[in-house]
């Protein structure tokens, strides 16, 4: 019989660090417990690098998106998907594995797909990020053991299926300021704005947030402090906006030392993708959020909706998102510290800085209900 040391457990994440960052906090916290996490992803990631994973413990997948593909596109990303599949399945036979973890997005299906066919009595649990269910994890919903939830009030959740609530886990390095205070600006003291959109949602926050911050009153915008996230063909437009009009901003695609930006931050103005709301709560940093309207189900909206009605952000959907808009809604917000020191102690009350754990506790615990049944 293999020891707890030895018994690996399939991970299944790829795409967007939506799908991939708390599936990397899984897997560093299942190693800590003893087990070989194995990760099975698709070609747009590949592990990003990721230290989680042993380099002999990443297999990438045939596979592709079906949604929204169109007839030709959808055959051939089916067809992927079946080659995954037998790809998926092989390993499986080899890995024997204690449990598959799903977080959603098409790589997770063929894995999945595969245990199932195989017949094997392999506990499956899928992650669910947004507080919509994704398309991927509501065609599976109905195959696994379980159904682990980020948000109690999740849509879209099939008929009998079992959910658990553990929250969105978060990467260690933002886990672990989950105690750090929030300290709003002193008066006349500098003001850092912390910019962050993603590869898909960061054009419209270059077009605007410059914009809406050179249209603040002087003294205000004497103290802003910004770092911006940009799209590599949009860094040199939005330096030059910032450098004329005399604002101090950082700007670039990526960010290696996002733990250290959010700690500093005192407003954030972001999209509201899972791992953002997850780590704006965790952190507790009051924010101004930026729906994507182009994601699937809207989903963004419905995470912006939770941290809105708690009192942890304000929400401007994208129609709205205006150059006179925002500099208004700043221009309230960062004369007014009291909101923001009360946003941020309501971030902190919906805020799941254990999810990482409560997962692998349900990981485990799905292991010891198949030995026993």
């Amino acid at each position: 019989m293999r020891g707890p040391r030895v018994i690996p457990v399939v991970i299944a994440a790829g795409g967007t660090g939506g799908h991939f960052f708390p599936a990397e906090a899984l897997a560093h916290a299942m190693a800590g417990r003893g087990y070989r996490p194995v990760l099975m992803t698709d070609g747009r990631s590949a592990g990003r690098g990721s230290d989680a994973f042993a380099d002999g413990d990443r297999h990438v997948l045939p596979g592709a998106g079906i949604a929204g593909r169109g007839v030709i596109k959808g055959i051939k990303a089916t067809a992927a998907l079946a080659a995954g599949t037998i790809v998926a399945a092989r390993l499986l036979r080899t890995l024997q594995p204690g449990a598959i973890v799903g977080f959603g997005g098409y790589p997770c299906v063929p894995p999945i797909v595969a245990a199932k066919l195989s017949g094997q009595r392999t506990p499956i649990i899928l992650h669910e990020q947004n507080a919509v269910l994704g398309r991927a994890n509501r065609s599976l919903a109905k195959r696994v053991s379980v159904l682990a939830l980020s948000a109690a009030g999740t849509t879209r959740i099939p008929a009998g299926v079992r959910t658990v609530v553990t929250g969105n886990p978060v990467r260690p390095a933002i886990a672990a300021l989950a105690d750090a205070p929030y300290e709003a600006p002193l008066p006349n003291g500098p003001i850092n704005l912390l910019v962050t959109g993603g590869s898909l949602g960061a054009k419209v926050l270059s077009d605007i947030v410059p914009q809406a911050l050179i249209a603040l009153p002087a003294d205000v915008r004497a103290r802003l402090r910004v770092v911006q996230q940009a799209r590599q063909e949009d860094g040199a437009r939005v330096r030059a906006a910032y450098e004329s009009a005399g604002i101090a901003a950082e700007v670039s695609p990526f960010f290696a030392d996002m733990a250290q930006r959010l700690a500093s931050a005192h407003l954030v103005i972001a999209r509201a993708g899972a791992s953002t709301t997850a780590e704006l709560t965790v952190t507790g940093r009051p924010a101004l959020l930026v729906p994507l309207p182009s994601a699937i189900d809207d989903h963004q909206s419905a995470n912006a909706a939770i941290l809105e009605q708690a009192g942890a952000a304000w929400v401007l959907p994208q129609p709205r998102f205006t150059v006179e808009a925002v500099s208004a809604q700043l221009t309230a917000l960062l004369e007014n510290t009291p909101a923001l020191a009360a946003a941020s102690l309501a971030a902190r009350t919906i805020a799941r800085a254990d999810a990482v754990a409560l997962l692998a506790d349900l990981v485990e615990q799905s292991m010891v209900r198949e030995t026993q049944s």
